[in-house]
């Protein structure tokens, strides 16, 4: 029996300030969406255009209250192949929250809190 990656999922507040934070961020673009028919959620896929692996974020109507993160200790990495000017473009946004220069990474927090790890293309840890 196989496994593959299909998507992650982060569940947001806010569905078009989340797509253009991480079409702005990293580039990703709606892959595909469903709008539950009663109208009480949306799902939107978002992908890099390279790989079959998507965020989905899931927007429910109703919900008023940011969402209980915990300890957040849990994050989405991804690679690019211009670190430095990726460093930049995230600096001038203001969402890196956390930096490791000793392991050569960084990471952003997305509207909602939740963090994404920056890897330079090649990383090894």
């Amino acid at each position: 029996m196989k496994f593959t990656f299909n998507h992650f999922n982060f569940n947001v507040l806010d569905l078009e300030r989340s797509m253009k934070f991480y079409e702005e961020a990293l580039g990703f673009v709606e892959a595909k969406r469903y709008n539950a028919p009663d109208d009480s959620f949306t799902l939107v896929y978002m992908g890099d255009k390279t790989t079959g692996f998507t965020l989905e974020l899931t927007w429910l109507k109703d919900r008023k209250e940011p969402y209980n993160l915990g300890e957040a200790e849990f994050h989405l990495a991804v690679v690019t192949e211009d670190f430095d000017a990726a460093y930049e473009k995230h600096k001038e946004m203001g969402c890196i929250c956390f930096e490791n220069k000793a392991m050569g990474i960084y990471f952003i927090m997305d509207p909602d809190g939740y963090w994404i790890e920056i890897l330079p293309d090649k990383h090894e840890l």
